[in-house]
């Protein structure tokens, strides 16, 4: 039976190189795809590239595609990736240059764009899931970008693209489309598509299916961690899958970490909202397969919504923090007159913040005064962090605490500060139809 090899290079932004190089040289695939937006990178895309045109796209772009098309070529092997980000065709260009730069020449290489609808859900106007709506954000928007289907990245596949670059896609849908051109899948066969996305979620966060975010020592041991490898899914015709890895890299795949990725951001197992379609794991089966392998078979599908989701961008606030360390003894003491003193300070001051934090971090930062009683530790890092309405109010709430130096206890050390802008996300619907994807085609 026809099967392909789709090995999963990244599964955010910033991961690890070495894992794809390695899946690009030795990993027998057919297809190598990187999957590096979160909710928020695209909007953080959108304003480098309001900085400087020629950019937003995936800052790591060059040095991946640098170290992974020659072999990628050699092997026979197709790339497809979310890395456009807010600039596909910018992605493609630079793309281009490190396939001439490496003497690829006739490197086909496809951006996919369309995903951008900040000027439609503007003119839809379009509804929040807080009840509010776009045009409530007013100029604070960023950006608006529709999560689209695997369709337009068939469509490069078919045209020849040996690498095929998107900005927001769905994350399933990178790992999907490759199924669907080479088993030639209708795209209103429900069952199929849907256990191709099964595959594709199970793939899309890279280590995570091997191991990462997995272990737990004496609890869930999980081998040479510094060395994991990335995840190889192997996909039969009928949508049957085989998870594994390549010998000799670090991690596990087992039918434990395999269930745990499975449920990974799954608010309901069978109704999984894709823009192809809406897909059904509750019928999923898990078995071990031998050593690092795990067979995954049972998903099926229903008609897509004919609705996709936005990604909405847009300036929420900006956050001003400071920290600073004590340690030896009496350092949860000192720890606490501190935050006082910066407590008083910020009202002596006058400083206008919407919401306050006082954490010692080590001690109650997470749980609150509730878990930490009868607990002293040997050292603790304080932090102070506010919500402000403008970045100058913000940084005077580090300022403060870094005063702690000289104007607060004994042994403070370590002061840090910042004051940001918080890019926040938003979510809606725009009917499919209003969403038009194109395909454009370059060559090295």
């Amino acid at each position: 039976m026809h099967r392909i090899r789709i090995g999963s290079g990244a599964g955010y932004s910033g991961d690890r190189i070495e894992p794809a190089i390695d899946l690009a040289e030795r990993g027998g695939l057919d297809y190598l795809v990187f999957e590096c937006l979160a909710e928020r990178t695209i909007a953080l895309a959108q304003q480098a590239r309001q900085r400087d045109p020629a950019g937003g796209y995936d800052p790591l772009l060059t040095v991946r595609m640098s170290a992974v098309l020659g072999a990628c070529r050699r092997n026979g092997v197709r790339l497809i990736t979310n890395m456009g980000a807010a600039n596909p065709l910018g992605a493609a260009e630079a793309t281009r240059a490190v396939a001439r730069s490496l003497g690829l020449g006739g490197l086909r290489i496809a951006a996919v764009t369309g995903d951008d609808v900040l000027a439609v859900a503007r003119e839809f106007d379009v509804a929040l899931e807080d009840g509010g709506t776009l045009r409530g954000l007013g100029d604070r928007v960023i950006s608006a970008n529709a999560y689209i289907g695997a369709a337009p990245i068939v469509e490069a596949l078919a045209a020849g693209a040996d690498v095929v670059i998107t900005g927001r896609a769905a994350d399933p849908a990178l790992f999907l489309a490759p199924m669907i051109h080479e088993f030639g899948w209708r795209m209103d066969d429900w069952d199929a598509l849907g256990r191709g996305t099964m595959a594709g979620h199970l793939l899309e966060c890279a280590g995570q299916v091997t191991g990462g975010y997995f272990a737990d020592p004496g609890v869930k041991d999980v081998p040479e961690l510094a060395r994991l490898g990335f995840p190889i899914g192997e996909i039969h015709a009928d949508g049957t899958l085989a998870l594994t890895k390549l010998p000799g890299t670090g991690g596990c795949v087992t039918p434990a970490t395999v269930k745990e990725q499975l449920l990974y951001e799954i608010h309901d197992p069978a109704r999984y909202y894709q823009p192809d379609v809406v897909a059904d794991f509750s019928a999923a089966r898990v078995e071990g397969d031998g050593p690092d392998r795990v067979r995954v078979h049972g998903g099926r599908g229903t008609a897509r919504t004919g609705l996709l989701k936005l990604s909405i961008g847009y300036i929420d606030s900006c956050i001003g923090e400071g920290q600073i360390s004590y340690a030896g003894p009496g350092a949860v003491e000192r720890g606490r007159l501190a935050l006082d003193i910066v407590r008083d300070r910020l009202a002596l001051t006058g400083v206008r913040a919407d919401e306050l934090r006082f954490d010692l971090i080590g001690l109650d930062a997470l749980h609150g005064d509730r878990l930490s009683r009868g607990h002293t530790p040997y050292e603790v890092r304080l932090r102070v962090a506010g919500r402000t309405a403008t970045l100058e109010e913000a940084a005077r709430i580090g300022n403060e605490v870094e005063t702690l130096y000289t104007n607060g206890p004994a042994g403070g050390g370590g002061a840090w500060k910042s004051a940001r802008e918080i890019v926040a996300v938003a979510s809606a619907l725009l009917p499919e139809s209003a969403v038009r994807t194109s395909v454009t085609l370059l060559e090295a």
